[in-house]
């Protein structure tokens, strides 16, 4: 049995893949632990493939696999990664996440020490091309960088009743307890090609877990560095990617909500957003044009307002609305079905090219 898989999920990464994979390959770990590899390939046109057949042919630590998923999405990727992996515990690496020397040794260590924790986050520390600007700290948390010392559970004292979690940057997942009570088809699919409007999967997806009565933690003694280029630092492009998360808002709140509490909770959640909403423009709007983190910081704050006009516009669409205007394909298979999940892992695997038989490993 594997006790631990990586799994790299990415699209059009052939320029950075090598980096990840040697940060891999130089992993200090205990020689009893076995682990493997999986790059889950969403769909790329740049030669990914070819790369990871030459990096297979002089790969001597572990098994490297690849797995193709032509269904366009974070949540695609992220779910086609849980149903290939053998791992007991899977690792999550996206193509800006650069691990340290002994990631995987702390996150199988922190596993076992932890044995009711169905996920636990990593320290995210930035490697900014140019420098971020001014209070860039106030929205870090959501880029992600995460740097603290201290280890934290989110499922105990007051973090149990709200919906903190850690980010999906780093993140490790016990395989089985995702397949148990996290649904095959979220509500948010994460990010597809330049949309943004159905971030935060992640944190859904993770919310089922702590409703179902499962730890999930923080361990600082994981380390990842996050490449984050200066184009991540434009107003265009935060004002989109806070849009984004504040529409997610009303799927999050909602996980585990019964149907007839929500209209109630509805109007409380928009009576505090309103709220904050009013006293941000009361503190910042004569400098709203110069100051992109305040612009940003607004921009979360009226897409969290209107987050469940959004939803009933999805809901009215249809399950499966991108929320750009066209409709996201469907995901097949049913949570803990082994059958069903073997049933679809034998129509959905696609080999590259050099494959023949099983994976290359």
């Amino acid at each position: 049995m594997v006790d631990f898989s990586v799994a790299i999920r990415l699209y059009n990464g052939a320029a950075v893949l090598p980096k990840i994979l040697e940060a891999l390959r130089a992993q200090i770990i205990a020689d009893s632990v076995l682990w493997e590899v999986l790059i889950i390939d969403n769909n790329s046109v740049d030669g990914t493939a070819d790369m990871v057949h030459e990096y297979q042919q002089r790969w001597t630590v572990c098994p490297l696999k690849y797995v193709l998923e032509p269904c366009q999405g974070a949540s695609f990727a992220r779910r086609r990664a849980i149903l290939e992996a053998q791992g007991t515990w899977i690792g999550f690496l996206d193509d800006d996440n650069i691990p340290d020397l002994h990631w995987v040794q702390s996150a199988y260590d922190f596993g076992r020490i932890h044995p009711q924790a169905a996920a636990f986050g990593s320290q995210v520390h930035p490697n900014y091309e140019t420098q971020p600007p001014a209070n860039f700290e106030r929205i870090a948390p959501f880029i992600p960088v995460v740097e603290r010392d201290e280890v934290v559970c989110f499922t105990s004292g007051w973090r149990a009743m709200s919906n903190l979690v850690p980010p999906g940057a780093g993140l490790v997942i016990l395989r089985q307890a995702w397949l148990d009570h996290v649904p095959s088809s979220l509500t948010l699919r994460g990010p597809v090609g330049n949309s943004l409007s159905c971030k935060g999967e992640d944190v859904e997806a993770l919310l089922y877990l702590k409703k179902a009565g499962w730890e999930i933690w923080f361990n600082p003694l994981m380390h990842i560095d996050h490449q984050i280029p200066s184009w991540r630092f434009e107003q265009a492009y935060l004002l989109r990617f806070f849009h984004g998360i504040g529409l997610s808002k009303y799927a999050t709140r909602m996980v585990g909500i019964p149907l007839w509490k929500r209209p109630l909770l509805i109007l409380l959640f928009m009576g505090n957003d309103g709220r904050k909403l009013l006293l941000h423009l009361i503190k910042h709007h004569r400098h709203l044009r110069q100051d992109v983190v305040a612009a940003a910081e607004l921009q979360l704050l009226m897409s969290s307002l209107l987050s469940p006009f959004y939803a009933w516009r999805r809901s009215l669409m249809g399950p499966h609305y991108s929320g750009s205007g066209r409709v996201a394909p469907r995901v097949t298979g049913s949570q803990g079905s082994k059958s069903e999940l073997n049933s679809e892992l034998e129509k959905k695997t696609v080999l590259p090219p050099h494959a023949h038989g099983s994976h290359l490993s």
